[in-house]
Parts: C-alpha cells; structure tokens; sequence
C-alpha cells in the first residue's frame, strides 16, 4: 500500500484596527507583524524547529506551510500550531505598535476571500507514487474536488448583488458552501494565481522524482475547524488510493469544472445537475455518494493503515445526508460551513435580519479570525460548539516539535545551527552550514525520520553551542 506525505499551505488575511490615528495598510501590518521573523531569522522566509516554513507571499499575505506528515491528526496538529505561531506574532506586533504610539488590534483571517474580493489560498500536497499515470489521476479526481465542498466546505456569505456570482444578484443575500470556488476557473494547469486551476500541474517533488511526485491541490478552503481538516484530507487520501491502485471508478468528467464548482456552491440543496462531458447530468449529491460508495467498497476490501478513517467515513456520510435532507444538526459542531451558518442563521433570527446586513458579513470574518480570545470559532469551541480533534497541549508541542517523518532532521538541524549561531541555509530537501561545506545534507526520502549523518552534524554543531535554549520561534 502507497504510503503518503500530506502538508497544507495557508495564506492568511490580515489587517490593522487602529485604536484612534495610525492606520496601517496590509503591507505595512506584515512587516511588523514579522518583524521578530527577520531578527530571527535574517529574512521574512524561515524554516522552524517544528519543520514548517513561515513565511510573507506575494499580496502581503503570511503564509504558514506545514512539516510533512504521515499522519492525519499530525496534519491536523501542525496546522493548527501554524495558527499559534501566527497569534504569538500578532500579539508581539500589537506591543511593539503600542510602544511607537499606535494602539490597535494586529487581526489574522484563516480565510479565503477579503472585503474587495481578492482570493488567497490553502494549497494541499499530496505524495503520489511516480507510477500514477497523471492524466488519468486529474480526470477522476476534478470531479470529487468539484463537489468535495458539500463536505468541507468553510461557507461564506454574499451580500445582494455580490459581483462573484449571478446566483447572488437576490435581495437578501445568500450563502454559498465555499469561499474558493467563485476563484477557480481550470481543472489543472502550471499556474496560481492567472486561471486558478483545481490541481497544479507543476512536477515539484521536493523528493526523489524517481519515485514520486507531488500532488497540489489549490482549490480547498481553510479551515477552521479540526475535524473538517481531518476529513478534507483523509477523504482526499483515500479517493488518491483508488486511483493509484487503479480501482475502477464511474467516469463522472465534467464538461466545465469551474462553471460546476461554482453551481454546486451556490445550491445548498445539493440536487442541482451539472454536465458531465458525455453529455449526461448529474446532482452534486450524487456525484459525492458515487466517491463515498466507492471508498467504502475499497476500504471493506483492503483496509486502511490510519486509525481516525472510521470517523472520516462517517462524518462524511453523515454530511451528505445534512445536505440532502436540511437538516445539518448533526454536524453542526464538525463541518465549517454548519458551525458558521448556524453562527449566522441565530444572529439573524435575532436581528431580523438576512445575509444582505453588513453585520452578518462582519460575523462572516470574525470566524475565521486566529486569536483565541477574540475570535468567533473560538467562542464557540470554548461553549463546546465545535469539536476538537486534538488538545491545546499537543498544538502547542507542535509548535516546537516536528513530525516523525524528514521534519524531524530539519527541525534538529534548523534548532542546533539557531543555538550554535551558525548562518545556515535549508529548504524543504537540503540542509547547510554555510561557513562550513562538510555539514551539507541532501534529504531526499520525506519518510527518514533518521539519518545518521545528519544527526552526526547535529550533535557537532550542538557541541560548539552556548547553554541556551531552543524554542521554535524566539520573541524579539
């Protein structure tokens, strides 16, 4: 059975809200905001003890990419440790802005989509076996993306007359399942951010390309909510299984994936038909239980090596019968676009109000804001309104503590060469001292936890270091 490395990018939205005078724009915000970064760090794109990459994208946007993982909940656990690392910023921000005179409050959105419309993503990566004949993996595949938005979706609100969508010209408003899929156009390209595709075509391993390659699926929503992650990625794992195994799977190609993404969106019925390029049609509902009862079959035949598939499977399915029957109380705790809407849906009983009200926008953003303390999503986990996955204290370790798979190498390296003052250089395969040419590693296996020539030059650089402690990111 193909084993797999999983890892999540998430760009972040980010603003200022001043006190009284001193207005930041984005780009100013996250300069200060990664100012104790580049002291750290000597630029504003650092790998971590944890593994992870933390750094500023195009647009002004933090971005956060997880250590590889080779377990769902560590997946689960390193992205929301990106959460923390981002909060402990903000916080250290919002004191050194006051200290300059400027009180404020350094907010941080895991969302998609901002108030002029520009979309930022959460890329996901999957590691695929060079095997797997590519053009069949994105025919098969397009379709279970399209219409995985049922499931874990983050859900967003569009005012009246909202420009990103036709269906969003009523008076009242609306709520669509996805806050991406209004942005992306093409099933599969080389490109980010000029069509938008589902699934990057770029051929970027970051391993050996002898034997793998990795799948980047630019089309999901962040998310807020644990349990949502669990089952994006664990359902994505197991329809990849599938096709790598070449199980035999309904041809369900659709003649536009960025028409149906967007149709399947904005019916929250889950019964509307899109055009299979065969010319058939066929529901959003139907297209997901034909993935469903197809893993299924799969899992009952072959089994699965991870432990939280059971829970994934049956939220899933239990998430396809909210759609279907309306009535999305039973995971309304488990799936971000239901926690959220039932958020919404009181405030608007309370106000009398619908989706077209600012306030409910406002609300909207408030969830997906990172502080723990301010944050809407946190509340309501705090009330026990959304489940947690994984305690606060194995996120927090997580911040500090790679995952057992090459991370963990990188992690040690990044920490010894930190604490021995070494100027050093590390990418997601190679790990170097700059000053010193014989403590140069290539890691090509995302599986080795181990190496000895690597823990070798751990120990030597560790050796040389003053008696300071190593932390994952030291405040300035």
């Amino acid at each position: 059975m193909q084993r797999r490395i999983f890892g999540i990018e998430t760009e972040f939205g980010i603003r200022f809200a001043p006190r009284g005078l001193g207005q930041l724009s984005p780009e100013e915000a996250a300069r200060v905001l990664f100012r104790p970064v580049v002291a750290w760090g000597r630029s504003s794109n650092v790998f971590l003890n944890n593994g992870a990459r933390l750094y500023l994208d195009v647009g002004s946007h933090p971005e956060y990419a997880t250590a590889e993982c080779a377990s769902l909940t560590d997946l689960v656990r390193q992205d929301k440790a990106g959460e923390r690392l981002f909060e402990d910023l903000a916080e250290q921000a919002e004191d050194h802005l006051a200290l300059r005179g400027t009180e404020g409050r350094m907010h941080l959105f895991k969302n998609n989509v901002d108030s002029a419309g520009h979309s930022f993503g959460s890329h996901e990566n999957y590691l695929l076996s060079r095997r797997a004949e590519f053009s069949r993996l994105v025919r098969f595949l397009v379709p279970f993306l399209v219409s995985r938005q049922l499931v874990v979706g983050a859900g967003r609100v569009h005012p009246a007359g909202c420009p990103t969508a036709e269906a969003m010209t009523l008076e009242g408003g609306s709520y669509s399942f996805s806050q991406r899929a209004d942005y992306v156009w093409e099933a599969a390209s080389a490109a980010t951010t000029r069509s938008r595709p589902l699934i990057n075509t770029r051929d970027e391993p970051h391993a050996d390309a002898s034997q793998y390659r990795r799948l980047h699926v630019i089309v999901g929503d962040s998310n807020m909510s644990e349990t949502t992650l669990l089952a994006r990625a664990g359902m994505t794992d197991v329809v990849l299984r599938m096709i790598e195994d070449r199980v035999r799977l309904p041809d369900l190609e659709l003649k536009n994936p960025g028409m149906a993404l967007r149709a399947i969106s904005h019916d929250s019925s889950g019964r509307g038909a899109v055009e299979l390029a065969d010319g058939r049609s066929i529901g959003a509902l139907d297209l997901q239980r034909e993935f469903l009862a197809s893993a299924r079959a799969h899992l009952e035949k072959e089994g699965s090596p991870r432990p939280e598939m059971p829970y994934v499977m049956d939220l899933w399915e239990r998430t396809l019968d909210a759609v279907e029957s309306g009535d999305a109380s039973g995971i309304d705790t488990e799936i971000d676009w239901a926690i959220k809407k039932k958020l919404l849906d009181g405030a608007i009983a309370r106000g009398r109000t619908d989706f077209s009200d600012p306030k409910i926008a406002q609300l909207d953003l408030a969830y997906h804001d990172i502080n723990q303390h301010r944050g809407l999503f946190y509340l309501l986990q705090r009330k026990g309104r959304a489940r947690q996955w994984v305690q606060e204290s194995e996120i927090r370790t997580a911040t500090e503590q790679a995952p057992p798979t090459r991370a963990a190498l990188r992690g040690g390296f990044v920490d010894a060469a930190r604490r021995a003052g070494l100027d050093h250089t590390v990418d997601w395969v190679h790990l170097k001292v700059n000053q010193h040419p014989g403590l140069s590693h290539t890691c090509q296996d995302p599986f080795a936890a181990q190496d000895p020539a690597v823990e070798e030059s751990i120990r030597q650089m560790l050796a040389s270091a003053p008696s300071v402690p190593g932390s994952a990111m030291p405040p300035v």
